[in-house]
């Protein structure tokens, strides 16, 4: 495992103490969680990025042509009001 020495401002470490004891975890879990979510969220925007440049208009208008045009099911209707 590696370290790593982070200057924090005291307001936001006390924050971090406040909410990782709320948690009830260490500060070094809150802080690996953190780090760890942040990666997965912009690992997940990267992959739909790339996802959407192999995206077409003209496919996709194509598929959509093909559903029936009707009214959805009464359980699967939007609310009113």
């Amino acid at each position: 495992m590696s370290h790593l020495n982070v200057q924090l401002p005291d307001s936001l470490y006390k924050s971090l103490q406040t909410l990782a004891e709320q948690d009830g975890i260490s500060v070094d879990q809150f802080i690996a969680t953190a780090v760890a979510e942040k990666i997965a969220a912009l690992t997940t925007e990267t992959y739909l990025e790339e996802l959407a440049k192999r995206g077409s208009r003209s496919r996709y208008e194509a598929v959509l042509a093909k559903v029936p045009d009707v009214e959805p099911e009464p359980y699967d209707q939007l609310p009113t009001g």
